[in-house]
């Protein structure tokens, strides 16, 4: 596992999605994150053993007694990092607010990930990631026939998670030059349209159809697609230069039939169905280890099970085994200083006699607070 982060300690209020992902990412690297549950739990997806909660120290509080709070905030006092992801309003209400926990603690990070932000219209509002990602713009342009949510991937994980990771490291570094903390307002919409930075670019540029399955990189070119082998499972073609374009033709054996495809967009029809007829024609990893396959960019689409044991991913470590599965190893790499997550780093603990300790609380507190109920 990387340090970069050892010494930082993060308060982490349980919850779904980006927040635990966020979380996640900062253990990885180093920091001690201190989970709090409520007495009640939360509902999850996972109902195993979930990987994103790996390297904690659980404390279960029952949050809406006052003692706890007190608990919960003597706890943030002495932390650099909070991350809740609660409706707008929620912490307030339980006397956990950014204001009162900045009054404590001045140079406090208090980073708060919600779908739709803490202002506007529809911040106290429900919503999931589809629809987050469906108002920013960016799930009409994915898909065919219809939007396709692309997993949870682009409002949770990438416009949630990074994003709220991303503005602590930011808002850290301010905190390190001026002793100042800041509230960082996470929305997954914000997150899901600043990923659409580019292709937005495109369409202001009169580059990009406002049509699905028409465009460079949305499957419309023939040369940027997956397509079905004959064994019925996939290839992706990610030949977007001249040099890898040429390299796709010449493994296809269509170089002469269609010799002036990249500049003539009215080719891309006619050499589509002749590229999914000849795929058709050999297995997936045949055409995956043809000598032109790598120049022509042409790569397995690899299941989840078959991704762990390819020999990229092998070699690189990408995945780690944890009980019956493999999960992503940590990410990034700094330096060639970051381990793969051993197994029994995945684990989280639960005693709260440890994390009390760890926070150098007296024993007599500690007994107190477990005998009335306070700390599960």
């Amino acid at each position: 596992m990387s340090e970069l982060l050892k010494g930082v300690r993060v308060v982490e209020f349980a919850g779904q999605g980006p927040a635990p992902f966020c979380a996640m990412m900062l253990a990885d690297h180093g920091a001690q994150i201190i989970r709090i549950e409520r007495a009640q739990g939360i509902a999850t997806l996972n109902i195993g053993n979930d990987p994103m909660r790996r390297k904690r120290h659980t404390l279960t509080l029952n949050l809406k007694d006052a003692r706890a709070q007190a608990v919960a905030l003597d706890i943030i006092a002495e932390s650099h990092v909070l991350i809740e992801g609660h409706r707008p309003g929620v912490m307030e209400r339980l006397g956990l607010g950014p204001d009162v926990c900045l009054t404590r603690q001045p140079a406090l990070i208090y980073g708060r990930v919600t779908g739709w932000g803490q202002t506007g219209p529809l911040s106290h509002t429900p919503g999931r990631d589809i629809n987050y990602i469906g108002l920013s713009g960016a799930l009409a342009a994915i898909g065919s026939e219809r939007p396709t949510p692309p997993l949870n991937l682009v409002g949770d994980f990438g416009g949630g998670g990074m994003l709220l990771a991303f503005g602590i490291l930011a808002a850290l570094w301010q905190a390190e030059q001026t002793g100042t903390g800041s509230i960082i307002d996470a929305a997954m919409i914000d997150g899901a349209a600043i990923q659409m930075t580019s292709v937005m670019g495109l369409f202001a540029n009169h580059q990009w159809r406002n049509q699905r399955s028409s465009n460079l990189l949305d499957g419309g070119a023939p040369f940027y697609r997956t397509y079905k082998c004959l064994d019925h499972r996939w290839i992706a073609v990610g030949a977007l230069d001249r040099r890898s374009i040429t390299a796709l033709l010449k493994m296809t054996e269509l170089a002469d039939e269609f010799n002036s495809v990249i500049e003539d967009q009215a080719q891309w029809k006619a050499l589509e169905d002749r590229l999914e007829a000849l795929f058709k024609t050999r297995h997936r990893d045949d055409w995956a280890l043809h000598p032109e396959a790598s120049t022509a960019c042409v790569t397995p689409v690899l299941t989840i099970d078959e991704a762990p044991q390819h020999p990229h991913n092998r070699v690189r470590n990408v995945f780690t085994r944890q009980g019956n599965g493999q999960i992503p190893s940590a990410a990034p790499r700094v330096s060639g200083i970051q381990k793969n997550a051993r197994s029994d780093e995945m684990e989280y603990v639960q005693d709260s006699n440890i994390l009390l300790k760890l926070l150098n609380w007296p024993e007599e507190r500690i007994q107190t607070l477990k005998a009335a109920g306070i700390c599960l």
